[in-house]
């Protein structure tokens, strides 16, 4: 059972650190996306967040509640890119050396941005699961503190920020949807969005090549998946944590999957018709609503934009479809 109340204080007292250090982005209303899908539907524009995406607020969160005994010893991080880009930019704010274990085929955009940010890039592996097994091992044998990406209380609850400035913003939403890698982003959504109306449908959205949410909910235990396949990097999860799988079976409404298919047509339609550029993770939200996996005739439904960070290439095969 998941305290809910002092993870909601937690997302109140991360909401104060976070002030002055990330942007903040307006819900955006899309006439577009409201007519072809028969609801209300606005997005939520975390592409436009500083580091190109929501993993900052996590990110800085933990950094920021460390002793200082264990910010002289360094932080390490295992990622595909948003989190380790977040980790980088967050440590660099407060002194803090940061090394981040990240996929051998990760974008090359988003390593380039953990190093402009300071990080020490390590590469291991393709799968999350081994990237954290690689960063937990050095975090032992160096004294690195290990800042996990998603099944940490203080990166769930800088990430819960955003479901207050949703409900800050639009009172009476009916519905937020929102991606799924690891979990953090939902698990912290879930509880700020329903400790201020227990009413509101939390939507998970995961890639139909990397089910991992999906499948754990279904069997009632963490599952781990065997092989992933999918252009949403950023959620090219293996297994979620123990933490955000708690959450979610507590909170979360449902879960959907799109396909690849589905998650280009987003990513296009957001940036023809949106004028937003927004990477295949962060788009799989829009991806539901236009397919009509997830249902929202008549509904205020707030669809969270995770990130922007898109490798070129993929864009260029994308635009020119």
């Amino acid at each position: 059972m998941i305290d809910t109340p002092t993870l909601f204080s937690d997302i109140l007292k991360a909401k104060e650190r976070l002030k002055g250090v990330i942007n903040q982005t307006h819900l955006q209303y899309s006439k577009t996306f409201s007519t072809w899908s028969g609801g209300e539907i606005y997005l939520k524009p975390e592409n436009l967040q500083k580091t190109g995406s929501f993993k900052i607020r996590g990110a800085y969160n933990k950094i920021s509640t460390l002793t200082e005994a264990e910010k002289r010893k360094g932080v390490i991080t295992a990622s595909s890119g948003n989190h380790a880009q977040g980790v980088a930019y967050s440590a660099s704010l407060l002194g803090v050396k940061a090394t981040i274990v990240m996929p051998v085929d990760a974008p090359k955009s988003k390593v380039e941005a953990v190093k402009n940010y300071g990080g020490n890039v390590i590469f291991h592996g393709r799968t999350s699961s081994e990237r954290i097994e690689r960063a937990t091992e050095l975090a032992h044998k160096e004294g690195l503190i290990m800042i996990h990406s998603f099944n940490d209380p203080y990166v769930i609850a800088g990430q819960g920020t955003i479901g207050i400035e949703i409900l800050e913003e639009l009172p009476d939403t009916d519905m937020i949807v929102v991606p799924i890698g690891g979990g953090g982003l939902i698990s912290g959504i879930s509880v700020a969005a329903k400790e201020k109306n227990k009413d509101i449908a939390i939507i998970g959205v995961e890639a139909e090549g990397a089910p991992t949410m999906t499948k754990s909910l279904r069997s009632g235990k963490l599952i781990k998946l065997d092989s992933i396949d999918t252009i949403a990097d950023g959620i090219r999860t293996t297994q979620v944590g123990s933490i955000t799988f708690e959450i979610a079976k507590e909170l979360v409404n449902d879960v959907v999957l799109v396909n690849d298919e589905e998650i280009k047509e987003a990513v296009f339609y957001l940036l023809q018709r949106g004028k937003l550029l927004v990477e295949p993770s962060g788009a799989v939200t829009v991806a539901a609503v236009l397919s009509k996996k997830v249902n929202v005739k008549g509904k205020k439904c707030v669809t969270v934009l995770s990130g922007g960070n898109i490798d070129m290439a993929l864009l260029k095969e994308i635009v020119t479809l």
